[in-house]
């Protein structure tokens, strides 16, 4: 599924249906190296801009390849107990969010920040930031894990 979120705050969100996230996941660690924050109803996915952003969201059988395209890649868990995940950037109201059917379950979801040009809709061109691609993609596992970063981005990347 590709889509184009308003991530107001530098950031968008993929959680259950049946969550709200908080704003605990954002760590110091979540905030410099992880670029996201895992919360139990979900997880906010740092963005280079506070604009509107590109993005995928796929369901997969198994872990994929790392994309050699990628900057930044981090994984974290993703429980959708109610099958439905919801994608929203946080001053999204609720008929702006977009959503994504999946079996119930625990879910590995992986990030990865592909450089990109601007998206095809109109954004803010005042807006410092690069643009990415924020590509999500998401399988079915049994065991919890905690959030790796399997490539990590340069330090300075949002502006």
């Amino acid at each position: 599924m590709h889509l184009v979120v308003h991530a107001d705050q530098r950031q968008f969100s993929l959680r259950d249906s049946g969550s709200r996230l908080d704003g605990s996941g954002w760590t110091s660690a979540a905030v410099e190296f992880h670029r996201i924050a895992a919360e139990p109803g979900g997880i906010a996915i740092a963005t280079a801009r506070s604009d509107l952003v590109e993005s995928s969201v796929t369901l997969l059988p198994s872990p994929p390849a790392l994309s050699p395209a990628a900057e930044h890649v981090v994984e974290a868990d993703l429980p959708v107990p109610s099958g439905r995940v919801v994608i929203s950037g946080p001053a999204d109201y609720p008929s702006q969010e977009k959503f994504f059917s999946v079996p119930p379950g625990l879910y590995r979801a992986r990030v990865s920040y592909v450089p990109a040009g601007p998206p095809s809709v109109d954004w803010n061109d005042h807006e410092y930031g690069e643009h990415y691609r924020y590509v999500v993609e998401m399988w079915p596992v049994s065991v919890r894990s905690e959030v790796e970063v399997l490539r990590q981005g340069a330090a300075v990347w949002d502006g």
